[in-house]
């Protein structure tokens, strides 16, 4: 495992400019990897597709539509049973039913909005910006010194998000690179 420094551009031209200029600047075509990083979400991680199990911000909203299905059929079915002389036996049954999908939709309010911490944890998953996708390029460095000629390099051509990782770039190919990691800004 080495140290790699990788950045973004948004043309394939900007990123054979890059190799270009990381190869004429010492670093092996073997130690730099170019590739495009999917959106948050289109990384086909899970056998179903997408990132995660769950929405992160989601965690408690199957919770909420227990509560909120269980309370609203007891409501339901109270005012169901005031119908029974109109609708009859059937009132309470459709006013259960009413009453629990109406008070599942309390689920929502269990849902986070972006940046806002989750009780009871550090709150960072939902507040540390994902990587952003798009054309990256990455190049294994040996040292601080090899570091920083590749951020300076790098910057000089206009590449956004650099950031640090750990990692293996072989044959031209960052191997271990996992693209729903959080960024450590470089």
């Amino acid at each position: 495992m080495s140290h790699i420094i990788a950045g973004h551009f948004q043309t394939q031209d900007e990123i054979a400019e890059a190799r270009a200029a990381l190869q004429g600047a010492g670093f092996g075509a073997e130690d730099i990897s170019a590739f495009y990083a999917n959106p948050q979400g289109q990384h086909d991680v899970h056998p179903l597709g997408g990132d995660h199990d769950e929405s992160p911000g989601a965690k408690e909203s199957s919770e909420g539509v227990v509560q909120g299905g269980g309370a609203g059929a007891v409501a339901g079915a109270v005012a169901g049973s005031a119908a029974i002389p109109v609708a009859g036996p059937l009132g309470p049954v459709v006013g259960a039913l009413v009453g629990a999908h109406v008070g599942s939709l309390f689920s929502l309010s269990k849902m986070k909005d972006a940046g806002e911490p989750e009780e009871g944890r550090d709150g960072h998953e939902n507040m540390v910006p994902p990587r952003q996708s798009g054309m990256m390029i990455a190049v294994a460095v040996a040292d601080d010194n090899q570091a920083q000629q590749a951020l300076d390099l790098l910057r000089g051509l206009g590449a956004t998000a650099l950031e640090r990782a750990e990692g293996t770039i072989s044959a031209g190919d960052w191997r271990d690179f996992d693209p729903t990691s959080r960024p450590v800004p470089a």
